[in-house]
């Protein structure tokens, strides 16, 4: 038998699901997730999320990526020794050309890693908590409680304004 109940506060307006995301959190419910059916920049300063490490990801991957074909380009010139016209064996003009091309490869890499490792994809944790109507028009704020507290959680969404559907 479940510990916690999960309900789902249907909302047709986005400043409606601010409210009650900002109600949510002073609450003593516990605040899961929201479904959008388009990114809102209403709700997420609402959400007050912190700022993503994905940027690191990213970098540690340019700086990589520049460090690796910078590499490759001087092993594979001392590997054969191709002089041309006099011209350094080690050029470094060419090899930094290399290098910026590694960097975006490895850039590009990282950062889908770092976005992955993140957002803790793939999950299918959520799925069974979701209505696919807020795929279209309708804004979706999950929360849990105790099961004790049930029916105090679907008041709230309820005077919040929102249909109210409850997950077993």
């Amino acid at each position: 038998m479940p510990l916690e109940s999960h309900i789902m506060g249907l909302f047709r307006d986005e400043n409606s699901v601010v409210a009650a995301i900002n109600a949510l959190k002073e609450s003593s419910f516990k605040f899961i997730r929201v479904n959008t059916p388009f990114p809102s920049h209403k709700i997420m300063n609402a959400l007050k999320l912190k700022k993503s490490m994905v940027g690191w990801f990213t970098l540690c991957g340019g700086i990589l990526g520049f460090i690796g074909g910078f590499a490759l380009a001087v092993f594979t010139a001392t590997r054969w020794d191709l002089i041309v016209g006099g011209k350094p064996i080690i050029a470094w003009v060419p090899f930094v050309i290399v290098g910026f091309e590694g960097t975006i490869l490895l850039s590009v890499f990282g950062n889908v890693i770092g976005l992955l490792i993140l957002t803790r994809l793939p999950s299918y944790r959520w799925f069974k908590y979701y209505d696919p109507r807020c795929s279209g028009e309708h804004f979706g704020v999950l929360a849990a409680c105790k099961i004790e507290q049930k029916d105090g959680l679907k008041d709230f969404f309820q005077k919040q304004g929102a249909e109210v559907k409850v997950f077993e």
